[in-house]
């Protein structure tokens, strides 16, 4: 089960329950509900308030309907353990993904977000008129993830603090994609700072890193291909950290659409490109080594992050170039 999979578990269960009178015929079940990964510290991998949400129209404890869900899903193949906690608190622990599995999600995903470039988001909403630059940017990134979640086309309203310095010396200073990165990369409500480190090409501009995680991957199926092999999706056991943050990124668009945050988007992306750059050493063959199954997993996985760090720019109105 991935995680994307676990969201949709958990609104089946309550339907299930209400339909078998285990939870009142009122407790409506949600049409998503959003899952998200633990905060440090926290139980489980992942967790969900939905009890809360089911327990008004109920009328009981959320605890209660956490309860009745737990013993549900903790049947459920593909969840290894459901914990309650605190008031009613939906927790779990799932099993290490898949690589094939985060794969095949991530192409089904890119062809979604190729839909919505070319489809209502990629069209300029109606009524921006005075707005500022970042309320103009924000709000296009908000209407780009909704759409990508099957969601609204029309502008959204989203609060912004406006930029402390004029549009024009921003963009002239920067460039419109690296002032926009830093318009997306704090909450909408937090006013933006821009440092001289937008204009760099090295780590410690996380634009800089994203776009070139997402070039090294383009850089990497070339080079196989010289080499004389293509990726093959199959079982990767040296990127934990890489297939977690992939299989992640599905969770990450709904919280990020939910709770109209594109700034949760950014941070994904970066903490991504990041895995992917330290992956990147162990794709290719090394010295006399012939390129093996391995390889071809390995790099199909490469692609996979690269395919996914194009969308997600993409989403928040940005080019993924093949080279830097």
């Amino acid at each position: 089960m991935t995680p994307a999979d676990l969201s949709r578990c958990v609104v089946r269960a309550v339907r299930c329950a209400v339909a078998d009178g285990e939870l009142a015929a009122g407790a409506a079940a949600p049409e998503r509900v959003v899952v998200e990964r633990t905060r440090p510290g926290g139980v489980g991998d992942y967790a969900t308030p939905v009890a809360f949400q089911v327990a008004k129209a109920a009328r009981c404890a959320p605890r209660d309907v956490a309860d009745v869900l737990a013993r549900r899903l903790g049947a459920e193949p593909g969840i290894e353990r459901v914990e309650v906690t605190g008031a009613g608190f939906l927790n779990f622990v799932l099993p290490a993904p898949s690589a094939p599995a985060v794969i095949t999600d991530a192409i089904i995903r890119d062809i979604a977000v190729r839909d919505v470039r070319g489809g209502a988001a990629h069209v300029v909403p109606a009524g921006e008129s005075g707005l500022g630059l970042r309320e103009r940017v924000v709000r296009r990134s908000v209407l780009r993830l909704l759409c990508v979640q099957g969601g609204a086309t029309e502008p959204v309203p989203v609060s912004v603090a406006p930029v402390a310095k004029r549009d024009g010396d921003v963009v002239a200073r920067y460039g419109a994609e690296a002032a926009c990165w830093a318009m997306l990369a704090v909450p909408a409500r937090e006013t933006p700072s821009f440092s001289d480190a937008l204009l760099h090409q090295g780590e410690a501009n996380e634009f800089f890193r994203v776009r070139y995680a997402h070039a090294r991957s383009r850089a990497l199926v070339r080079n196989a291909d010289q080499l004389g092999f293509r990726p093959e999706p199959g079982e990767v056991d040296d990127a934990p950290a890489l297939l977690r943050l992939l299989a992640d990124h599905p969770l990450v668009l709904e919280a990020a659409a939910h709770h109209r945050a594109p700034e949760r988007l950014v941070r994904n992306l970066v903490e991504l490109a990041d895995a992917l750059l330290d992956f990147q050493y162990r794709v290719l063959p090394q010295g006399d080594e012939k390129p093996s199954a391995a390889h071809r997993a390995r790099l199909a996985l490469a692609e996979a992050a690269g395919t996914v760090l194009a969308g997600g720019l993409a989403l928040l109105g940005m080019d993924a170039p093949e080279r830097l």
